[in-house]
């Protein structure tokens, strides 16, 4: 049996060469031919409207300062890596905007309509139907905007593109994705079959590894924590 100790190092090693392997100082700016492709109706666009694309698996938001200006939220592993303004503000890529993500900062920064849609379709103004709330004056919510720009920390559940818009568009800082995540989480929660599942790959750990404290204390205190939460 392989020391623990030693496939934990390992594995640590296999991720390091992983991101070594991004590359995180790339431009990551969309192709010529992308950037032709990608039209909008600007002009149809108001100072202080609330912009939003679908992005991976989550819809991405901004307001719209005008001039062809977009402030919004973007997670960045380059924030903590340079302070080269040149390489941080250009078109953040999928892979540096994931490692932001993880490692918790973004920026509130201004980009052109094309490279904060990226080349998808533009809603405008659809949380005022979906939310259901009175918006602020169109100018308030641009000058909140940006009042905000510059570093910020980032959080997935607490503090995304979602929550920045909400604050500018309606006061309040809110984020139905994030909601929305927190409901399933509650219901994988409270299925007990989540508890039983937990409790087997805690058993199964120690068998693999032995009885030891890295092994058995999540074995005992992760289903007793579900358990007690449900």
């Amino acid at each position: 049996m392989k020391n623990p100790m030693l496939q934990a190092v390992s594995l640590l090693l296999e991720k390091l060469f992983l991101f070594s392997n991004f590359k995180l100082f790339s431009s990551g700016a969309p192709s010529e031919d992308k950037a032709r492709n990608s039209v909008y109706e600007i002009n149809s666009f108001h100072r202080g409207d609330v912009l939003e694309v679908p992005r991976f698996h989550l819809t991405h938001y901004g307001i719209y300062l005008g001039d062809n200006r977009v402030a919004h939220m973007m997670p960045d592993i380059l924030l903590v890596l340079t302070a080269d303004k040149g390489l941080t503000q250009t078109v953040v890529s999928n892979k540096r905007l994931i490692l932001g993500v993880i490692s918790r900062v973004a920026s509130i920064r201004v980009d052109t309509v094309e490279d904060f849609a990226y080349g998808a379709k533009i809603l405008v103004n659809h949380l005022d139907n979906t939310l259901k709330k009175k918006a602020l004056p169109n100018e308030e919510v641009a000058e909140r905007a940006e009042e905000r720009l510059g570093f910020t920390s980032y959080s997935l559940l607490w503090n995304n593109c979602e929550h920045f818009v909400t604050y500018c568009r309606f006061g309040t800082a809110i984020s139905p994705q994030a909601d929305k995540f927190c409901e399933l989480l509650k219901i994988i929660i409270r299925d007990q079959r989540s508890i039983l599942a937990s409790a087997v790959l805690g058993l199964a750990s120690i068998v693999y590894l032995g009885l030891t404290s890295y092994t058995a204390l999540p074995a005992i205190f992760i289903p007793l924590c579900l358990w007690l939460a449900g």
